[in-house]
């Protein structure tokens, strides 16, 4: 150990060490999936920033960390992006350094940590660690893909506990894991603290989960997904979904949903489109949800909305995605920014935003809650859908760009949380795969079609009724994460000022100078 501490004194070696740990988390996400992981990957990070010399050195850690992390969560990016992503994982992972400063200040390896140090890292870590995907969840920021929580997506008893408080609870108690893990290595003095820590987590999991209402039943849909496969060029690619669509003429399907992006053509100008899709839903007998990416012919601008074709033509639903994905569909601050298209494949012209999201009825009492591609990411748009009335979520997206990469998996993957966190079934439909459906519960319904699959599949979804604690009451898990925070603040600002008065105060009165009298003659 002395010798590793020895090693790491040179400033470029730490910051690489540093750099390397912070990546760790990322295994735990698909495609590895190794959701067990999560609970120990930020450990030898935590364990690096306790050892850290100074506070400075510490927050710096922690920003290489986060830069790490960053970037293997979006090394995907890089084939499109190039130095780009180096630069937007350097910016995001500076949000990690007071995350770095409060490890070292509750963690310090000069010094054994009080009982309630302890215990207190085991409180504030995992509420910094929120703090952050709060701050980076800002659609502005990039929005919050690859939130650690979201890693435990497969694990039923953290899906229930989503339903409670989303995937904020989920990261929260993966971090406390790991800082108990942390101690219970580290510190073998603290190891009571730590393990009364992770029995208390335990306790309230436990108590949460057995609380946690299960989604009541309440019929079933049956809805189609269509999934092309790659195909280059609007026009070959609906003549595609055509094709795929007409499998599905006397399977009795209530909503048939294409991917993002699936026509390339504003149907007010493609009359000829819109009659081929309503001939469709006439054969069909479904409604169908299709993703209009092109220039709108009633207003300036490109827009990517849902659009719900009957056997009319197009009913009136319509949704214009609002999240946009930074670079991929605007780039954010274009007069400074926009050199990022010289380097990489940045979006040439802003995709426009629409106004607010749109629950639409499709078919005989089916209300359905879209969102597009990216839009998955952010818990609070589901569960705005779900307090609005939607029966199922549906997701159009595409990630045509990143086939052959971990991105495809990952963004299939956040149904399942979606769909826990608000007890209603998802359906994930993409252009390329992945396409999934899960239930009311975040379990998947059938397989998955993947990214060599240009195919239709129709899932008997059940649906639900009930609202879950997550959609009635948010992300309390981040308001208490917050409260947590700020206790600490008006705590540490306490101590510094009886510190500054006990410094500034004299160490006792002045001493009294005693004179002898002089002795008188005679006695």
């Amino acid at each position: 150990m002395k010798t590793l501490g020895h090693w790491l004194t040179s400033p470029r070696r730490r910051t690489a060490v540093a750099a390397l740990a912070g990546a760790l988390p990322v295994a735990a996400f698909p495609a590895p999936a190794l959701w067990w992981w999560a609970y120990l990957a930020l450990v030898p990070w935590i364990l690096l920033i306790r050892s850290a010399p100074t506070l400075r050195r510490a927050a710096y850690d922690g920003w290489s960390g986060g830069f790490g992390f960053m970037l293997a969560m979006h090394h995907w990016l890089l084939p499109d992006l190039h130095v780009f992503t180096l630069v937007i994982a350097a910016l995001l992972g500076g949000l990690w350094a007071p995350w770095g400063w409060l490890v070292r200040r509750f963690l310090a390896d000069d010094a054994v940590p009080t009982r309630g140090r302890v215990l207190g890292a085991l409180l504030v870590l995992p509420s910094g660690w929120l703090a952050v995907e709060l701050v980076r969840s800002w659609q502005g920021l990039g929005g919050p893909w690859g939130m650690l929580g979201a890693s435990q997506w497969q694990v039923e008893p953290a899906l229930r506990l989503a339903s409670v408080g989303g995937v904020w609870l989920l990261g929260f108690l993966v971090v406390a894991v790991n800082v108990a893990a942390a101690v219970l290595i580290a510190l073998p003095a603290s190891r009571a603290p730590a393990v009364a820590g992770l029995m208390a987590t335990a306790a309230t999991a436990s108590a949460a989960w057995v609380w946690a209402p299960q989604p009541d039943g309440e019929g079933r849909a049956r809805i189609a997904v269509v999934q092309p496969g790659v195909i280059d060029g609007p026009d070959l690619r609906f003549d595609r979904e055509e094709q795929l669509t007409r499998r599905l003429v006397g399977q009795d399907v209530d909503l048939i949903v294409w991917g993002e992006s699936s026509v390339g053509y504003d149907l007010a100008e493609r009359s000829d489109l819109a009659e081929r899709l309503a001939t469709l839903s006439r054969a069909t007998g479904a409604d169908i949800l299709v993703n209009v990416d092109a220039r709108r012919s009633d207003r300036p601008g490109i827009y990517k909305s849902s659009i719900l074709v009957g056997p009319d033509g197009p009913t009136g639903d319509r949704y214009d995605k609002m999240r946009l994905v930074p670079f991929g569909e605007y780039i954010p601050a274009r007069s400074l920014l926009g050199w990022a298209t010289s380097v990489g494949k940045a979006a040439g012209e802003d995709r426009r935003r629409g106004a607010g999201q749109v629950v639409m009825h499709a078919g005989p009492g089916l209300r359905v809650g879209p969102m597009v591609c990216f839009e998955t990411a952010f818990p609070d748009m589901s569960r705005s859908l779900a307090e609005d009335g939607a029966d199922v979520l549906v997701a159009q997206s595409s990630t045509s760009s990143f086939q052959h990469s971990w991105a495809p998996a990952q963004h299939a993957s956040l149904g399942a949380l979606r769909a826990a966190e608000t007890g209603r079934p998802f359906v994930h439909s993409t252009l390329t795969g992945v396409s999934a459906v899960y239930d009311a519960s975040g379990r998947r319904i059938g397989s998955w079609l993947g990214t060599e699959a240009s195919a239709t599949a129709v899932y008997e979804v059940p649906l639900a009724d009930g609202v879950t604690p997550y959609v009635r009451y948010g992300d309390w898990p981040v308001h208490l994460a917050l409260l947590v925070l700020a206790a600490m603040a008006l705590s540490e600002g306490a101590r510094t000022v009886r510190l500054r008065r006990t410094a500034a105060a004299p160490l006792g009165p002045p001493a009294r100078t005693v004179r002898e009298s002089p002795a008188r003659p005679g006695r």
